[in-house]
């Protein structure tokens, strides 16, 4: 699966990244390598929670399973 994650550093000197893909999947970081484990980490939590929820995913999402 192919997780995209932009990532932009503040004014501040945090890094914020999101995932355009999951809407509200937005972390901020002191370095940019941490910013985007932390999106991806949190984009596999949303994930998950939507399938057991039996909400809808974004279609990349079901690249992670093999039958």
């Amino acid at each position: 699966m192919t997780v995209r994650v932009e990532v932009e550093l503040e004014d501040d000197g945090r890094w914020i990244a999101e995932v355009p893909g999951l809407p509200g999947v937005v972390v901020y970081a002191d370095t940019e390598q941490e910013a985007r484990a932390k999106a991806e980490a949190l984009a596999l939590r949303v994930i998950a929670d939507r399938l057991e929820q039996g909400e809808p995913v974004p279609p990349e999402a079901h690249q992670l399973f093999a039958a």
